[in-house]
């Protein structure tokens, strides 16, 4: 019996060496329908159906019939720390990472040395994003077993690559793990197979070029279709995904997108392209949920990345986590990778301050410090002013405007600011003549135009005039409810109920979507009418 697996033994390994991996599980299962208690052989039948999975011209269809013969075979090796180990690794390409680290576990629980364990513990923390415990276990994978390390280095390397942003001790010691793998690699069996499969890619060039070339003449459809075909025939190769997830968000079928982004992460878990594009996806479908998991991810892998804090930020405000994004904005502030950008975010944190969460001191101290980096930008003026005022300080607000118009004099926004100032202290004539300043200076300011024209009706009882600016207000801004519903306003005065009943009903309309005036005012007014 022993002579005949020994022979079985030597055919399987000829027929591997030789490529033919069907006629050496073929082979597997003669031997075990003979000596169907064999648990060697049910290890090595699981070892060339993991193989088979993992061939980069295969579809992946055996990791089941992998992990069913690893379990046959630790029935009869209880204790093989080789076994739990494998089973883990069948565990981990099948993509259920909890079993896979509880079977590294169980491997190192039986040999605490067991290297290959740590390693495959450190990709799969990888993975799910645990970046400390995946370098802890790179770690002791070099220390227990420091010459065949080629794999655990590089890992490190890129952990470390994708966390240097800002940090140069992460830099240097990316560089330095980087060294390392290389002096290693020669004595890593798994790491120069690793590196044989991605020279193996190359051949897959020309239907790279083929695919950019029908995106430039027949269209993204084809590029599909020829891009697809290459993912068949090499199903681990993540610049496809990639790429097919970017040619699915531009037609807009962003589910297709999503599906393509995930896989490229999922074969390179430090894929950051893959991530930005995945949470652009997101947003774009309006998954907002989703997308702040991913930005999340991202910000676990690069921390200090200001953009990513940015970007959630912005996500979580949408959702309604007032709080949750102060906080990323206020991350984003203290990275400070340029004035230009801090300024711009600064910015964006004050008007959160301003109007969701009503804190004006905050408000004014963001705009503040967003002045300080780009005192030239006139956006941050109108913010300014426009928090000093809501905070009902209108000399400062005044101030703010002043200084505004030395640097930008025929600003029209700022003009229309200033006269909603005066207009607020009771200086008519001031607040008239910068409404007519701002009107000068852009002849389209429907703001300006509305406001205007209430003086004239409400203050001055000008019905005319008020009646001419309000026209020329919807002239300006069709969609403008409030200034239809001053129209409707200035005309009832002049005894045309039925016409200004029928701006009513505009101003109602228009209201319905840009939700500018309390409806039951408008109610009201329409109900006045015929009182």
């Amino acid at each position: 019996m022993k002579n005949d697996t020994q022979i079985l033994e030597k055919k399987i390994k000829k027929e591997i060496k030789t490529g033919n991996v069907k006629s050496a599980i073929e082979l597997c299962q003669a031997g075990l329908h003979k000596d169907p208690t064999n648990a060697d052989l049910h290890l090595r039948l699981g070892d060339l159906y993991l193989a088979w999975h993992l061939d980069i011209y295969s579809s992946c269809q055996y990791i089941d019939e992998a992990i069913t013969e690893y379990q046959i075979a630790l029935e009869s090796y209880i204790d093989s720390a080789e076994i739990y180990y494998k089973i883990g690794k069948a565990q981990f390409f099948k993509g259920d990472l909890d079993k896979a680290i509880n079977y590294f576990n169980n491997a190192v629980k039986k040999d605490p040395k067991y290297a290959k364990a740590y390693y495959m513990l450190a990709e799969t923390y990888t993975k799910k994003a645990h970046f400390q415990d995946a370098e802890l276990n790179a770690k002791l994978a070099i220390k227990y077993n420091p010459l065949a390390s080629s794999s655990a280095h590089y890992l490190l390397h890129n952990l470390y690559q994708v966390s240097s942003f800002r940090v140069l001790k992460n830099k240097i010691k990316s560089f330095y793990e980087y060294i390392m793998a290389a002096l290693t690699l020669p004595f890593d069996i798994e790491a120069i197979k690793r590196v044989k499969d991605s020279l193996a890619y190359m051949k897959f060039l020309p239907m790279f070029v083929k695919g950019f070339i029908q995106i430039q003449t027949k269209g993204l459809e084809q590029a599909i279709t020829t891009y697809n075909e290459a993912v068949d025939k090499a199903p681990g190769f993540v610049p496809l995904y990639c790429l097919l997830g970017d040619i699915y968000s531009s037609l807009g079928q962003f589910e297709n997108a999503i599906t393509e982004y995930k896989m490229a992460i999922w074969l390179d878990s430090l894929n950051i392209p893959a991530y930005r594009h995945l949470c652009k996806a997101y947003e774009d479908m309006g998954d907002y949920d989703n997308a702040a998991e991913t930005y999340e991810k991202l910000i676990k892998i690069m921390p200090n990345m200001p953009e990513f804090h940015s970007n959630l930020a912005n996500i979580l405000y949408v959702k309604g986590d007032i709080d949750g994004a102060i906080s990323h904005f206020q991350t984003a502030v203290t990275l400070n990778p340029n004035k230009e950008w801090t300024s711009v975010v600064n910015q964006t944190l004050g008007f959160v301050f301003q109007e969701a969460k009503e804190d004006l001191n905050a408000a004014i101290t963001s705009y503040q410090s967003a002045y300080l980096m780009t005192p030239e930008d006139i956006d941050i003026y109108v913010n300014l002013g426009s928090a000093f005022y809501d905070k009902e300080d209108y000399d400062n607000a005044l101030a703010v405007y002043r200084n505004a118009l030395d640097l930008d004099p025929k600003n029209a926004k700022i003009h229309c600011n200033l006269g909603f100032l005066y207009w607020g202290k009771g200086d008519t004539d001031e607040a008239m003549r910068e409404y007519k300043y701002a009107i000068e200076y852009d002849n389209n300011y429907s703001i300006a135009y509305n406001n205007l024209g209430v003086i004239y009706l409400d203050d001055l009882g000008k019905v005319q005039e008020a009646m001419e600016m309000f026209e020329k207000a919807v002239e300006c801004n069709p969609n403008y409810a409030l200034a239809h519903f001053n129209l409707a306003r200035s005309i009832a005065i002049t005894g045309d109920k039925i016409q200004a009943a029928k701006l009513y009903q505009v101003a109602q309309d228009v209201n319905n979507i840009t939700n500018e005036i309390d409806p039951q005012d408008i109610i009201d007014k329409i109900n006045a009418l015929f009182d």
